[in-house]
Protein backbone atom coordinates (compact mmCIF):
# COMPACT_ATOMS: atom_id res chain seq x y z
CA UNK A 1 0.00 0.00 0.00
CA UNK A 2 2.96 2.57 0.46
CA UNK A 3 3.86 2.15 -2.85
CA UNK A 4 0.46 3.83 -3.92
CA UNK A 5 0.93 6.81 -1.65
CA UNK A 6 2.96 9.78 -2.94
CA UNK A 7 2.58 9.41 -6.73
CA UNK A 8 4.51 6.17 -7.39
CA UNK A 9 1.86 3.80 -8.68
CA UNK A 10 4.39 2.41 -11.47
CA UNK A 11 5.14 5.48 -13.96
CA UNK A 12 1.62 6.60 -14.24
CA UNK A 13 0.80 10.17 -14.02
CA UNK A 14 -2.42 9.66 -12.06
CA UNK A 15 -4.80 7.15 -11.76
CA UNK A 16 -6.36 5.38 -15.12
CA UNK A 17 -3.99 7.96 -17.52
CA UNK A 18 -1.16 6.61 -19.58
CA UNK A 19 2.30 6.71 -19.59
CA UNK A 20 3.84 9.06 -21.81
CA UNK A 21 4.77 7.70 -25.38
CA UNK A 22 8.16 9.09 -26.75
CA UNK A 23 8.37 7.27 -29.76
CA UNK A 24 8.29 9.42 -33.11
CA UNK A 25 5.30 8.40 -35.38
CA UNK A 26 6.97 7.33 -38.69
CA UNK A 27 3.51 6.84 -40.42
CA UNK A 28 3.40 10.64 -40.85
CA UNK A 29 6.95 11.12 -41.62
CA UNK A 30 6.90 8.93 -44.63
CA UNK A 31 3.53 10.72 -45.50
CA UNK A 32 5.41 13.60 -45.38
CA UNK A 33 8.87 12.23 -47.71
CA UNK A 34 6.57 11.05 -50.08
CA UNK A 35 4.47 13.92 -50.54
CA UNK A 36 8.17 16.02 -51.39
CA UNK A 37 8.76 13.38 -53.70
CA UNK A 38 6.05 13.55 -55.71
CA UNK A 39 6.23 17.30 -56.08
CA UNK A 40 10.06 16.89 -56.88
CA UNK A 41 9.73 14.67 -59.62
CA UNK A 42 7.10 17.02 -60.91
CA UNK A 43 8.86 19.77 -61.04
CA UNK A 44 12.25 18.54 -62.28
CA UNK A 45 11.46 18.51 -65.16
CA UNK A 46 10.16 21.62 -65.34
CA UNK A 47 13.07 23.20 -64.10
CA UNK A 48 14.90 21.91 -67.00
CA UNK A 49 14.71 25.67 -68.46
CA UNK A 50 18.31 26.53 -69.97
CA UNK A 51 18.42 29.63 -72.17
CA UNK A 52 15.78 30.20 -74.50
CA UNK A 53 16.54 30.10 -77.74
CA UNK A 54 14.16 29.64 -81.11
CA UNK A 55 15.83 27.23 -82.94
CA UNK A 56 15.96 26.76 -86.48
CA UNK A 57 13.50 23.65 -88.21
CA UNK A 58 15.22 20.62 -90.16
CA UNK A 59 13.25 18.02 -92.23
CA UNK A 60 16.41 16.13 -91.72
CA UNK A 61 16.64 13.90 -87.82
CA UNK A 62 16.96 16.79 -85.60
CA UNK A 63 19.93 16.14 -82.73
CA UNK A 64 18.92 15.96 -79.29
CA UNK A 65 21.39 17.11 -76.79
CA UNK A 66 22.23 13.99 -74.51
CA UNK A 67 25.56 13.94 -72.53
CA UNK A 68 28.27 16.67 -73.26
CA UNK A 69 28.37 20.23 -73.20
CA UNK A 70 25.74 22.53 -74.61
CA UNK A 71 26.85 25.84 -76.15
CA UNK A 72 24.48 27.98 -77.38
CA UNK A 73 24.23 30.77 -78.92
CA UNK A 74 21.52 33.67 -77.90
CA UNK A 75 19.97 36.52 -80.59
CA UNK A 76 21.54 39.11 -78.35
CA UNK A 77 24.90 37.36 -79.19
CA UNK A 78 25.97 35.78 -76.00
CA UNK A 79 27.63 32.18 -75.32
CA UNK A 80 26.31 30.13 -73.22
CA UNK A 81 28.55 27.17 -71.75
CA UNK A 82 25.56 25.46 -70.26
CA UNK A 83 23.79 28.55 -67.93
CA UNK A 84 27.31 30.59 -68.11
CA UNK A 85 27.08 33.92 -70.39
CA UNK A 86 29.89 34.98 -71.82
CA UNK A 87 30.60 36.91 -74.69
CA UNK A 88 32.35 35.95 -77.96
CA UNK A 89 35.86 36.94 -76.83
CA UNK A 90 35.59 35.65 -73.21
CA UNK A 91 34.50 32.45 -74.98
CA UNK A 92 37.12 32.14 -77.35
CA UNK A 93 39.94 32.58 -74.65
CA UNK A 94 38.30 30.18 -72.43
CA UNK A 95 36.77 27.03 -74.18
CA UNK A 96 39.98 25.76 -75.21
CA UNK A 97 41.04 25.50 -71.53
CA UNK A 98 37.65 23.99 -70.56
CA UNK A 99 38.15 21.72 -73.44
CA UNK A 100 41.29 20.24 -71.65
CA UNK A 101 40.22 20.24 -68.35
CA UNK A 102 36.85 18.95 -68.99
CA UNK A 103 37.00 16.59 -71.64
CA UNK A 104 33.07 16.31 -72.64
CA UNK A 105 32.38 13.72 -74.61
CA UNK A 106 30.47 15.79 -77.04
CA UNK A 107 29.67 19.42 -77.99
CA UNK A 108 25.85 20.00 -79.01
CA UNK A 109 25.99 23.74 -80.56
CA UNK A 110 22.02 25.52 -79.80
CA UNK A 111 22.06 28.60 -82.37
CA UNK A 112 18.96 30.83 -82.01
CA UNK A 113 17.72 31.07 -86.22
CA UNK A 114 18.10 34.93 -85.60
CA UNK A 115 21.35 34.73 -85.21
CA UNK A 116 23.50 35.53 -88.28
CA UNK A 117 25.29 32.89 -89.54
CA UNK A 118 28.77 34.33 -89.08
CA UNK A 119 28.39 34.55 -85.82
CA UNK A 120 26.98 30.24 -85.65
CA UNK A 121 30.44 29.68 -87.51
CA UNK A 122 32.55 31.75 -85.40
CA UNK A 123 31.63 29.51 -82.64
CA UNK A 124 31.92 26.38 -84.10
CA UNK A 125 35.86 27.42 -85.22
CA UNK A 126 36.46 28.31 -81.65
CA UNK A 127 35.20 24.91 -80.79
CA UNK A 128 36.68 22.71 -83.57
CA UNK A 129 39.98 24.69 -82.73
CA UNK A 130 39.78 23.16 -79.56
CA UNK A 131 39.84 19.70 -80.66
CA UNK A 132 36.19 19.20 -80.02
CA UNK A 133 35.63 16.53 -83.18
CA UNK A 134 31.91 15.26 -82.05
CA UNK A 135 30.19 18.68 -82.62
CA UNK A 136 26.34 18.15 -82.66
CA UNK A 137 23.88 20.71 -83.94
CA UNK A 138 20.66 20.84 -82.56
CA UNK A 139 17.63 22.14 -84.32
CA UNK A 140 13.62 21.60 -83.68
CA UNK A 141 11.91 19.54 -85.53
CA UNK A 142 10.27 20.75 -88.77
CA UNK A 143 6.37 20.20 -88.59
CA UNK A 144 4.63 18.63 -91.09
CA UNK A 145 2.70 20.44 -93.78
CA UNK A 146 5.49 23.49 -93.76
Amino acid sequence: MAGLVGGGGGGLRGHGELPLNADINVTSLVDVAFVLLIIFMITAPIMQGGVDVRLPRAAARPLEPKQGLVVTVAQDGKIYMDEAALSYEDFRATFPAFVRTKRPHGVYLRADQRVPYGSVVQVLAVIRAAGVTDVGLVAEPEEPGK
